[in-house]
């Protein structure tokens, strides 16, 4: 379980990284707080933020129970899958937010695949 400890640890560090990045971009473009938007540019930085803390809500829980339910070995590749995931979103969505795809999609799977895995573990155990 320590692995994916870490896992989930850098995942709260990657989400710090990208608020620092959203902090940085608020004085570059001059989009002064609380505002959300005023520029093309500093808005998709505050997506990217806002994205994967929707994620990290799904993220965070199924990680563990698919550690806890089914494979601490497949929860740590499924956690490296989404962290992967959110860093190709992040770097795809502030070049061109239309190709963001591919970071989104790898997350999903990640993100699917824990909680289908923490069901079936869960189920697994319950019968």
């Amino acid at each position: 379980m320590e692995y994916v400890t870490i896992v989930a640890m850098l995942a709260l560090l990657e989400f710090m990284f990208f608020g620092i990045k959203v902090a940085q971009a608020r004085g570059r473009y001059a989009v002064a707080a609380p505002a959300t938007t005023g520029h093309e540019v500093f808005e998709r930085y505050y997506r990217v933020q806002m994205n994967t803390l929707e994620q990290l809500v799904i993220f965070l829980p199924a990680l563990v129970a698919f550690a806890w339910l089914s494979s601490p070995q497949w929860a740590v590749a499924l956690g490296v899958l989404f962290l992967v995931g959110r860093a190709v979103y992040y770097r795809s969505y502030i070049v061109a937010p239309k190709k963001r795809g591919l970071g989104f999609l790898l997350t999903a799977v990640a993100n699917v695949a824990l909680v289908i895995g923490a069901i079936a573990g869960a189920l697994v155990r319950a019968l």
